[in-house]
């Protein structure tokens, strides 16, 4: 039998050729432990500078116009290479036309995820059921770190990359809230169970308000995808199925806006 000529793959990823977006002599990235390789793409003021300020972060490019870098000395944000002064235009072309860059760009290795059987589960997790929406994540991260919510748990698959849009939408928030990425949600709330940790998912459907329930620190909030909700086995997994009471004629909300309100709910039932 003659050796097949196609071309080397990657799992879940196609032909490295048919890659879209691939660069040819690209460096070697650091892998994340998600099984995802590749710079991660940041831009924006309050994401590129919170990355600089995070020692665990490690630029391999940093672009900015002469007035970004002149606020950045301003103050005081230690810079860990050289940037590359440039105009707009050339960060237009490398985060796209319609990225909200603000004169900031940096391409930096992608943050390690911590392994779920390493966590010391305190306060509020937040667990996300294949929500794929970048601007999703990235706003229920902004919502996780004004919490303080310990770790955001998500499926190393149909999650979306920690780069780019996320990283705008989330403000900083990838440097505070620690990423655990898992290959089976369903295990992971169980390990979390072992842990002590209540687990609660959220759902329009839920049976009890959640600022009715029992509820006690460590906790779990298990949140499902826009339409879809939690999926059936991630809901059977968890120990409550809770809705969030809402008196207007609209009883349902976008999934970060319904994160932030169950963050609050379940912040002021801790702390009474």
């Amino acid at each position: 039998m003659r050796e097949s000529k196609r071309p080397p793959t990657d799992h879940w990823r196609g032909p490295r050729k048919q890659r879209r977006g691939l660069r040819p002599k690209r460096p070697h990235w650091q892998a994340s432990t998600s099984g995802r390789d590749g710079p991660v793409i940041l831009y924006g003021w309050h994401t590129v500078k919170a990355a600089l300020e995070n020692p665990a972060r490690k630029f391999h490019r940093l672009l900015a116009t002469e007035n970004v870098a002149r606020r950045l000395a301003e103050e005081g944000v230690k810079l860990p290479l050289a940037p590359e002064f440039v105009r707009p235009e050339a960060i237009d072309a490398l985060a796209g036309p319609e990225a909200v860059h603000q004169g900031l760009f940096a391409e930096v290795d992608p943050l390690p995820s911590p392994h779920i059987g390493d966590l010391s589960p305190q306060g509020i997790l937040l667990v996300l059921d294949q929500i794929t929406d970048p601007h999703n994540v990235g706003a229920i991260l902004r919502s996780a770190a004004a919490f303080a919510v310990g770790a955001i748990i998500t499926t190393a698959r149909n999650s979306p990359e920690a780069s780019g849009v996320l990283a705008k939408a989330a403000s900083g928030a990838l440097e505070y809230v620690p990423v655990v990425t898992v290959p089976n949600l369903a295990r992971a709330l169980e390990v979390l169970k072992d842990k002590h940790a209540l687990v609660v998912g959220l759902d329009s459907s839920g049976e009890a308000d959640l600022s009715a329930l029992p509820l006690y620190a460590p906790l779990a909030l298990v949140l499902g995808a826009e339409g879809k909700g939690l999926r059936h086995l991630t809901r059977t997994s968890c120990d409550y199925v809770a809705r969030l009471d809402l008196p207007g004629r609209i009883k349902s909300l976008n999934v970060s806006n319904a994160t932030a309100l169950a963050l609050h709910i379940a912040s002021k039932t801790l702390r009474a």
